[in-house]
């Protein structure tokens, strides 16, 4: 029979009773921290490191902005302690954006400054980006082939003809991605003019602002037409894929938070259809063949009407435009302002009508002072704030 130990086991248990409230101790503050609700911070660090995979970067912004409305989205950009935007003070939108290569724009939304803040917070959807199929090029005539052509290369070259060869390339993929989309016209020239025959309603802007009433500059005409030949051949610009839609960063307009963004080129910012709309498959108008013959004198004048009493349209200056040095390609090119944008420079002659018109109204008597109504006590006004000179 085995012999008991007891002075061993006396030994051990005079340790475990000296180590009980240490260990009572830790389970009473582990039930009570599992029984206490979490702080709201502590919640939503947490929600934060799920969502971002513990990526603070870029990645990690975009993931967390991805999954706001334009609402919260301009209500975090509004708290956003490190934005920094121009005051404008009461000078035109868009001033302080204003590029070489600006053209105005008829859609209605945000501009300058804070269109490119809103328009660098909405992250790009790479995951959505569908190669698209290269387009079928069958006119029925050889005239047909000639207007089609025709009819992209102005669009290349009205929309981008600045833009690096990348970027005409995807200008040119959208109008041939709307060619097979069932929302638009099956032809080249009538998706470029779609809407040109209303006032605010053509697609492309400078089918109705009178750019065309500029005679193109050669090389970029021509740059333009290689880039629509090679587009119609069958190149495709995998950069956009089934992109629609695209509009310049210096603009926001209402209707881009309803497509998913994929990818800026240059100047232009590219969207596809949200859901199945935007899918390859989607994409299954055929080409009719057939081009509408455009009447380009009559589109040539502008149909951009001012808002004014006598509502007379905006005239068209013949005289030569101005001309300045461009960078394309890194090749630095002379190119004239009228015929690679839509907005007029103004002439001598409007300058100098603008100067007579100040001129007479500085030269106007002051508004006679009016009689002091009887009880009425006249104070001295000191204006503060005022510039000394």
């Amino acid at each position: 029979m085995a012999t008991v130990d007891w002075t061993s086991m006396f030994k051990r248990g005079r340790r475990l009773a000296a180590a009980a409230p240490v260990v009572l101790a830790a389970v009473g503050v582990a039930m009570a921290a599992s029984s206490t609700p979490r702080p709201e911070i502590d919640r939503r660090a947490e929600a934060v490191r799920t969502l971002t995979a513990g990526e603070l970067g870029p990645r990690g912004l975009a993931a967390i902005t991805n999954r706001m409305d334009p609402s919260q989205l301009a209500i975090a950009l509004r708290h956003d302690a490190t934005g920094r935007g121009a005051e404008l003070h009461g000078l035109t939108p868009g001033w302080e954006s204003l590029t070489l290569a600006g053209r105005p724009t008829l859609d209605l939304g945000a501009s300058g400054v804070d269109a490119m803040k809103l328009n660098a917070a909405t992250p790009a959807v790479s995951g959505y980006l569908r190669v698209a199929r290269p387009f079928v090029f069958k006119p029925a005539t050889a005239e047909d082939q000639r207007r089609a052509l025709r009819c992209l290369t102005q669009g290349i070259y009205y929309e981008a003809a600045l833009e690096p060869t990348n970027g005409q390339e995807a200008v040119a993929q959208v109008i041939l991605n709307r060619v097979r989309d069932p929302n638009y016209a099956d032809s080249v020239c009538g998706v470029v003019f779609e809407g040109a025959e209303r006032t605010t309603g053509c697609q492309f802007s400078f089918t109705c602002d009178g750019a065309l009433g500029q005679a193109p500059v050669a090389w970029a005409w021509n740059r333009a037409r290689m880039v629509a030949e090679r587009a119609l051949a069958g190149h495709v610009a995998a950069s956009v894929g089934t992109a629609t839609h695209y509009h310049a960063d210096y603009v926001h307009p209402w209707w881009a938070p309803t497509l998913n963004k994929l990818t800026q080129i240059g100047a232009h910012i590219f969207y596809r259809w949200k859901g199945v709309y935007g899918e390859p498959a989607a994409f299954r108008q055929a080409y009719s063949g057939r081009e509408p013959l455009i009447d380009e004198a009559r589109f040539a004048r502008p149909r951009l009407r001012i808002v004014s009493g006598t509502g007379d349209a905006l005239a068209v200056a013949r005289d030569e435009p101005a001309v300045r040095t461009v960078e394309i390609d890194g090749q630095s090119r002379i190119v004239g302002v009228a015929s690679l944008g839509g907005r007029r420079p103004a002439t001598a002659a409007d300058i100098a009508a603008i100067n007579q018109r100040l001129a007479a109204f500085e030269a106007a008597p002051d508004e006679p002072t009016r009689a002091i109504p009887p009880g009425v006590t006249v104070m001295a006004v000191e204006e503060v704030g005022r510039p000394t000179s």
